[in-house]
């Protein structure tokens, strides 16, 4: 299971010319999800997405500018958005080689635990559509990017 996830001052997702999922500052994570992932790397994975800390601590003034808060601590909001492309094995030739990726259909079913889950833990949650034609746009705030892998 991966998850790149992006520091941002706000972002949406729309399918259809419609919104169905925004944040203002937050993180926007991008979720692959592969054939050994399981409802307990799923739940590992939004815990460490909830805790990792990349935001700016501006309440210590002895740590200004650090890297020291996370999602929960600065109360921003966390956007989850599928993308089975992050599974894509790239290392062979010049096309992606989607293998790796569960299938849709039991994706689609770790995906929908998984915003269940992230909405148990933290309050502001969003989310895309599994499967969807999705536009998402999001101003990158650092710019910040992680990819995170459990």
């Amino acid at each position: 299971m991966k998850a790149l996830i992006q520091r941002v001052k706000h972002a949406n997702v729309k399918v259809d010319g419609h919104s169905i999922g925004a944040i203002e500052q937050g993180i926007l994570a991008y979720i692959g999800l592969g054939h050994d992932d399981d409802k307990q790397s799923m739940q590992r994975l939004v815990d460490k997405i909830l805790t990792y800390r990349i935001f700016d601590n501006t309440i210590d003034p002895t740590k200004l500018g650090k890297l020291d808060q996370n999602l929960q601590q600065v109360g921003g909001g966390l956007l989850l958005v599928s993308q089975f492309t992050l599974m894509a094995n790239t290392n062979n030739g010049r096309r992606p080689d989607f293998g790796p990726a569960m299938s849709p259909d039991a994706a689609q079913l770790l995906f929908a635990e998984m915003i269940a889950y992230a909405q148990s833990q933290y309050s502001i949650v969003a989310s895309g559509e599994f499967g969807a034609n999705m536009q998402v746009e999001s101003i990158n705030d650092g710019p910040l990017s992680f990819l995170l892998e459990v």
